[in-house]
């Protein structure tokens, strides 16, 4: 048998495994998106068809959620999961145009975290890690809960730091009520932060509480 035979006859998630995400058309990747088909049909049927729905592919990222639905075979859930990949590889492709993101002030790194943080029912303790230059080089939630100070360590926070060999951090937490009014363990926290960035020659340059649709930066209100 033919090589392009054996790949003819795989399942997409086979041909991925076997041969790299590179060997799947553009009919399998729409298939792996949305899993599966119906009674009558295969999911390659489904995906072949949407496909055909459009002149061209990127004419995919502006169908509406109602539009995708008058396609037979998809419903609510498999229009929402090639919408939302549809979108992920639109921001993908944002950052990947940018050289580098740059935080020149806080209202630069809310912009990056405020559609993370400001709907969660849970508390985030979220961090931004930049380098000489405040430069993006990396970011990461460290920790998820209420914020007290037994929680959140300085230790996990600038180990993170250092292995990342930043040069300075914001750190970020949402209020699921909305207020990004500071509280008392808010304060604590982050003086020891600031404590602890001094020690280690890190710098912390802000410590932003996210609310809905509104924030507080700890550094302009003069609390550090």
């Amino acid at each position: 048998m033919l090589a392009n035979e054996i790949l003819g006859s795989e399942k997409p998630r086979e041909k991925l495994q076997n041969y790299g995400i590179e060997s799947l058309s553009t009919s399998e990747l729409v298939a792996i998106i949305i899993e599966t088909g119906t009674k009558n049909e295969s999911v390659l049927t489904i995906a072949n068809r949407i496909i055909m729905k459009f002149k061209h592919v990127a004419e995919m990222q502006y169908a509406s959620l109602e539009e995708l639905q008058l396609i037979n075979g998809i419903g609510l859930a498999k229009a929402s999961k090639i919408m939302a990949a549809v979108e992920l590889g639109k921001r993908i492709s944002l950052v990947t145009e940018r050289e580098e993101i740059v935080i020149r002030c806080p209202d630069d790194a809310v912009k990056l975290v405020m559609p993370e943080l400001a709907f969660l029912f849970q508390e985030h303790f979220h961090c931004i890690f930049l380098n000489t230059k405040n430069q993006v080089i990396y970011r990461q939630t460290i920790f998820v809960g209420g914020l007290n100070a037994s929680i959140v360590h300085p230790r996990e926070v600038f180990r993170l730091a250092l292995r990342k060999s930043a040069a300075s951090l914001m750190c970020f937490h949402n209020h699921p009520s909305g207020d990004p009014s500071p509280s008392s363990e808010d304060l604590l926290v982050t003086k020891r932060l600031v404590e602890a960035g001094n020690i280690i020659g890190i710098t912390l340059l802000d410590h932003i509480i996210i609310g809905k649709n509104k924030y507080i930066s700890l550094k302009e209100k003069g609390y550090f």
